[in-house]
């Protein structure tokens, strides 16, 4: 019985400890100072949030709002939304070909080609990076758009790979050794078994993807020359020496209820599917 305690004192002390800050960021988000406090409070507003869509006179009324450059943020979030709508689809045709390598081509060279894949995952965004940067310069690509998306490619396709290697694990490989001895070829019982099969990990597979892309930082950082991304602008944000502006705890409140409204939508309809 005191081992149960123990472990629920731990338990409540891990979520405290992950979700705490969450808590402050939001609440931090309708006070009316900057840089953001919770302990001097100056009264509730929603003037981070309407920073996106009041009009210019009254942007440049506010002492904070107007030292910040509203349309550079937006473009670098489109740029972000542009990255990741390319380094998607690539990393969805990168890790399926590899998923499909590794667990339908039996050879001994498998466990070499697994960590071979693999390593970019676990090499250092920074190192992808640079590594990025420099082999696009040799070639007299300048740094942009193009090297985020190709470097950030090289490692946010292992993770539709994994997703893809579990979901293929468990296809029966008979269906399509029965396909094949009925006539069928290669692609057509790729294109009618094992595509279908997969596709609620192409979706799953893709939307991490997206999010990895997204939020990607360290990589980005060193690729992007003189663009910019959502990512890199909030730490451009998040360096100031006086202090973060709150626009960035109300980006981060935004995103918390919109992961939350997913997540809550995804529950529901797999409890509908499930009754029905």
């Amino acid at each position: 019985m005191r081992s149960d305690k123990v472990l629920s004192a731990y338990t409540w002390a891990f979520l405290i400890f992950m979700f705490a800050p969450l808590i402050l960021m939001v609440l931090t988000s309708f006070n009316n100072t900057s840089p953001p406090s919770v302990t001097e409070w100056h009264g509730v507003t929603g003037k981070w949030y309407a920073f996106f869509w009041m009009p210019q006179e009254a942007l440049r009324a506010d002492e904070v709002l107007r030292s910040l450059d509203r349309d550079r943020f937006v473009g670098c979030f489109g740029n972000s939304l542009y990255v990741a709508g390319l380094v998607v689809p690539l990393s969805l045709l990168l890790g399926l070909a590899g998923a499909v390598l590794l667990t339908r081509w039996r050879n001994r060279a498998n466990g070499v080609l697994w960590w071979v894949l693999l390593s970019p995952m676990l090499a250092p965004g920074i190192v992808l990076g640079l590594s990025a940067l420099v082999f696009w310069g040799r070639l007299g690509v300048n740094a942009g758009l193009f090297t985020i998306i190709m470097a950030q490619t090289t490692f946010v396709a292992g993770y539709p790979m994994l997703v893809l290697m579990a979901r293929l694990q468990r296809q029966p490989v008979e269906l399509e050794e029965a396909a094949l001895d009925l006539g069928a070829s290669p692609f057509r019982v790729f294109w009618r078994l094992t595509l279908p099969y997969l596709a609620p990990a192409l979706i799953s597979a893709g939307v991490i993807a997206f999010m990895a892309s997204m939020e990607n930082y360290n990589t980005t950082m060193f690729a992007k020359g003189g663009s910019c991304t959502f990512a890199t602008e909030i730490g451009a944000m998040g360096r100031n020496p006086n202090g973060h502006p709150p626009v960035i705890n109300a980006v981060g409140t935004i995103i918390i209820v919109l992961t939350v409204l997913a997540a809550t939508a995804h529950t529901l309809l797999s409890r509908r599917e499930t009754q029905a």
